[in-house]
């Protein structure tokens, strides 16, 4: 098996990065971060009479730590590093961030000499470890690793510098140790926290859940999970909607609808099943019985943003626009919050060697020109920034919108939500009103207390506070253009054109709430607005984020047309509005910006674009062309475990047969080295026993 190369990062003083870690450890929120290996080295003795000493650092996941042993097997893998020959390692440091515990599990590795385990808390204490310990930490590593692990797009890898990334379960014996740990500490689950989707972690939504259902799904290994899920059943009814999404996945769909009607009549109310059920509805094209479900479970659990945005789905499915914004519009959002990241000082220096059997040209992407043009419009879009339930909430109005088109979204907007030029120009008629039909007596009894005057507004002759003017834009992240005309092109031209009506702004609940105490005719109902919401500020921000991410690829559609084979732009101009015309679900746009921005040099977020199109398209070949490339490109930054590269290739095995696959990838003009890391991936899905490995 091809191992990927051993990146160096080296500290800036000795030790520093370990300080470091341990000072963060009190800040670690949920899994925490990648696994520190921390290598004290010295010149030898032969190139140098003064002994001084460096550290040097990477991070890693995937590696066995359900031992002081393993730990210490990896540090010994690392002693003779072909990198640096005038060195030699003299002590090396595992750190291994036990989440259930709050521990960072560490082994001392003296070359030659003692081997010391022990663990740390939040304070920096020292304490002994214990078997549970291990067990524990075993099982956050198993998980850091999918949660650690990239898309195949390069995002992930990107993040952190250096970080090697191991397949933590190459065995079906690797795979049963993993089982029997996870049903051990099962209901302890909860403790590692949730999705940031999730607002309150439970039995059956939290990390090692997840983790779980993303390994079930990788690896095909139904048999497994619906093995272990039976097993926990039989202690908790609640694990039934873990059970019934691998059945489901497992194409054992009776006995996944008979699970779920047993479940139900047992738990009526809680939301897991009824989420299950909804989505199983749908995908059977019965909307009017997951609709009743999928309103069940935002009773079961109102609070919880899973159950309003199935909801939404089921109304976007069924074309119930109005329902599905005001259903938007009741989302309980969530402030987003990545994972645990290494928070290291920065480095005196970097040694990132590249693994010669990952070496092709055309993936090469170390001579990016880091002053490449690229217009500040496209640099800030919010659209690309959002994360967790805000990035869920944004692609259904996304979807809405490619539907039905921007116009109608805003006139459906303006005709459920109160907005703000309605709602002031309603409320200034009644002050009229009020004014004309005053009396002296009606004056001395109903007169207004005082109100001082706020920064920006002017009294009036008559004592009344004017509000400042409703002209003023929306709070979008970019201003909008001052000119309808499209001229020119490159760096300037996103700064010309409107090609889209602006939104208006709606009136905000705490406006609404404050004005009622000021005047005496807004004591009054206000008739037209009887049948109309308040927008939330969140929801109204996204229509502003939609109108500029539509405004962008409006004057990129017209451009193209109008220039064509003369219009150009930089490699990572391309990326980002591909990756705009897939958020807005124009995916053949997005598929036209992805190979331009491979013609002009290699981006695995565009690889990974094309990739996904041609599996959505059926093309094999094309699909085979990206994938062999994405994988090179993983193992060239220390990847040798991507789940969703595992995943494809397990798809196109099961589609089309191990011995096609393997063929068709022998049959590419590209060196054999690289050509065997894609191989690797096949003969794990053939180790797992995948449907179509074997023929």
């Amino acid at each position: 098996m091809v191992v990927p190369a051993i990146p160096e990062i080296y500290d800036d003083s000795l030790q520093v990065s370990i300080e470091a870690r341990t000072d963060a450890l009190q800040t670690l929120r949920e899994l925490g971060p990648p696994d520190l290996v921390h290598l004290v080295k010295q010149a030898s003795k032969s190139q140098s009479k003064i002994s001084i000493k460096v550290g040097v650092y990477h991070h890693v996941t995937g590696v066995d730590a359900s031992s002081s042993a393993s730990l210490a097997a990896y540090v010994n893998t690392l002693v003779h590093s072909p990198h640096e020959k005038g060195t030699k390692v003299v002590s090396g440091l595992y750190c291994c961030f036990n989440a259930f515990s709050r521990l960072d599990m560490r082994v001392q590795v003296n070359i030659p000499g003692t081997l010391e385990s022990f663990c740390v808390d939040e304070r920096g204490e020292k304490q002994a470890t214990t078997e549970e310990m291990w067990l524990e930490a075993y099982l956050c590593g198993i998980l850091r690793a999918y949660s650690y692990a990239d898309d195949g797009g390069g995002d992930n890898i990107k993040k952190i510098m250096g970080m090697r990334r191991f397949n933590p379960i190459t065995s079906t014996e690797a795979e049963q140790k993993f089982l029997n740990a996870a049903e051990r500490l099962f209901f302890k689950g909860w403790q590692l926290g949730s999705s940031p989707d999730v607002q309150v972690p439970n039995l059956v939504t939290n990390h090692l859940t997840a983790g779980l259902l993303h390994y079930i799904n990788t690896t095909g290994r139904y048999a497994s999970g619906i093995n272990l899920f039976e097993k926990l059943r039989a202690r908790d009814v609640e694990i039934s909607s873990l059970l019934a999404q691998v059945l489901i996945a497992a194409d054992e769909e009776v006995r996944a609808v008979a699970l779920l009607h047993e479940a139900i009549e047992i738990l009526p109310m809680d939301y897991s099943l009824l989420d299950v059920q909804a989505s199983y509805l749908m995908s059977k094209g019965r909307y009017d019985l997951a609709r009743d479900c999928a309103k069940r479970a935002v009773v079961a659990a109102p609070s919880e943003f899973r159950t309003w945005s199935r909801l939404a789905e089921i109304y976007v499915a069924t074309e119930e626009w109005e329902l599905a914004l005001l259903t938007l519009n009741s989302c309980p959002m969530f402030t987003y919050q990545d994972r645990d990241a290494p928070n290291l000082p920065p480095p005196s220096r970097a040694n990132l060697p590249v693994l010669s059997d990952s070496l092709l040209d055309e993936i090469n992407d170390d001579s990016v020109d880091e002053l490449e043009v690229i217009h500040p419009n496209l640099r800030k879009l919010p659209g690309s920034t959002y994360g967790g339930t805000f990035k869920r909430a944004y692609s259904l109005l996304t979807q809405i919108s490619k539907k039905i088109g921007w116009d109608q979204l805003l006139r459906l907007r303006s005709g459920i939500f109160v907005m703000e030029e309605e709602y002031r120009t309603e409320r200034t008629a009644k002050i009229a009103q009020y004014k004309h039909s005053r009396t002296a007596s009606t004056t001395a009894l109903h007169s207004p207390s005082p109100v001082p005057v706020q920064n920006g507004e002017a009294k009036n002759v008559d004592g009344e506070v004017s509000q400042p003017s409703s002209d003023s834009s929306p709070s979008t992240p970019a201003e909008a253009p001052e000119s309808a005309t499209t001229s020119g092109q490159g760096v300037d031209s996103f700064k010309t054109g409107e090609a889209i009506e602006k939104p208006e702004l709606t009136v905000s609940s705490q406006e609404v709430k404050g004005n009622k105490e000021e005047t005496d005719p807004s004591q009054q109902p206000y008739i037209q607005f009887r049948n109309k919401r308040l927008c939330e500020r969140w929801f109204d921000n996204l229509f502003s984020v939609l109108y500029e991410d539509l405004r962008i690829y409006t004057i990129w559609q017209s451009e193209l047309a109008q220039f064509q084979s003369t219009y150009t732009k930089s490699a990572e101009e391309w990326d980002i509005l591909a990756s705009l015309a897939q958020r807005l679900n124009h995916h053949e746009e997005a598929a036209q910006g992805w190979v331009l921005c491979l013609k002009t040099r290699f981006s695995p977020k565009a690889m990974k674009g094309m990739l996904d199109t041609a599996m959505a398209e059926g093309d094999t070949r094309k699909t085979i062309h990206a994938l062999i490339r994405l994988v090179a490109w993983q193992y060239r930054w220390y990847s040798e475990f991507s789940p969703e590269l595992l995943q494809t290739t397990r798809t196109l095995i099961e589609d089309q047969g191990g011995v096609k696959i393997r063929s068709i990838v022998q049959a590419t003009s590209l060196p054999q080295p690289v050509l065997d890391l894609t191989h690797h991936y096949a003969s794990l899905c053939a180790t797992f026993g995948s449907h179509g490995s074997d023929g």
